[in-house]
């Protein structure tokens, strides 16, 4: 062998072995970053409607997250929950959230999952979106300083039933026996809803049919009841998800509902008045987004949603046979041809 063969024949295989050894420092360092980078945050999304009827909903939520900075998929997870009217599985449903410890828990439009994520953690944060009055479902200490881990948005839906009522009058001032519908499966919302209308038919003069609904053959059962001059239907997320199919009964039976969202009303319902739901799951998604970013929801007070939206489905006015009064068109919000 030459002179010096051996040497270059190792510094051959020395340069060749560190290279080796770069390479794999290269490929390991990114999976030690990724392994050091922390878990984006998972937010629990509860809702008692379902993923295709509440799909707006859904993306005014993302809406409220990205003007705080957070977008789903990037920088946090929400865990997307859709009870479809099936209240019975809220209890095992925030037992599994508590028990996988996620970073938000999110309840608009449900008092009844506010109330059981509320029941079941003192320390996960919790924000609502609820129709009754926070402090007196022991949600919060008050509404400026709630002192505990939930806050959120309430949409005064108690405030507004009478005026609904009030409105279905105006529109059908012949209507005397009035069914009001509501899904016993949802007791909060029930409750204030029948304590609301029955104090307000009793001023208007009205006769209240109470009529109860958990299923869709009931939904049917309902529009079959005789005697009714119109129907009063209260704030439900079941109910929603077959917004569809109230719209196609009440043209059937020819009979005037009043309902609390304008989405039933785009779909042929003849009136809503209520809360603009799409801007209460905004307004939840910048809370969420404010909690994701360290401020505490004890200190975080509670908005009042006070605007409401009176719609009008004068097409669907017109095949009922109703003339709408002028004072009537005049005050609503949106009139849909």
């Amino acid at each position: 062998m030459p002179v010096g063969t051996g040497q270059m024949t190792f510094d051959i295989g020395r340069r060749q072995f560190i290279s080796v050894l770069g390479g794999a420092a290269s490929l390991a360092w990114p999976l030690a970053a990724r392994a050091q980078q922390p878990a984006m945050p998972v937010v629990a999304f509860i809702n008692s409607g379902s993923p295709i009827t509440s799909a707006r909903y859904a993306a005014a939520f993302r809406t409220g997250l990205s003007e705080t900075g957070y977008v789903e998929g990037q920088n946090v997870t929400v865990d997307y929950q859709w009870l479809e009217g099936k209240y019975d599985r809220v209890p095992a449903l925030i037992t599994d959230l508590v028990r996988r410890q996620v970073a938000v828990i999110i309840t608009p439009g449900s008092d009844a999952a506010a109330l059981a994520a509320k029941a079941a953690t003192a320390t996960i944060p919790i924000v609502f979106g609820v129709g009754g009055d926070p402090v007196q479902l022991g949600l919060v200490a008050s509404l400026a300083r709630p002192g505990g881990n939930a806050t959120g948005i309430n949409i005064f839906d108690q405030e507004v039933m009478g005026k609904r009522l009030r409105l279905l009058h105006d529109l059908v001032p012949k209507a005397v026996r009035v069914g009001v519908l509501v899904n016993p499966t949802n007791p909060s919302t029930t409750e204030t809803t029948l304590r609301e209308v029955q104090k307000a038919a009793h001023t208007i003069g009205l006769q209240i049919q109470i009529l109860k609904a958990t299923t869709v053959g009931e939904i049917y059962a309902a529009f079959a009841h005789e005697r009714l001059d119109a129907l009063f239907v209260a704030a439900d997320g079941f109910f929603n998800s077959r917004r569809v199919q109230f719209a196609i009964l009440a043209a059937h039976d020819s009979i005037p509902v009043a309902f609390s969202d304008s989405s039933y009303v785009e779909v042929g319902g003849l009136m809503s008045y209520g809360t603009n739901v799409a801007e209460l799951f905004r307004r939840v998604g910048v809370y969420t987004g404010r909690v994701l970013n360290g401020t505490k929801p004890a200190d975080l007070a509670v908005t009042q949603f006070t605007k409401f939206e009176f719609v009008i489905n004068l097409q669907t006015a017109r095949a009922l046979h109703i003339v709408v009064p002028p004072a009537v068109l005049a005050i609503a919000d949106e009139v849909i041809e």
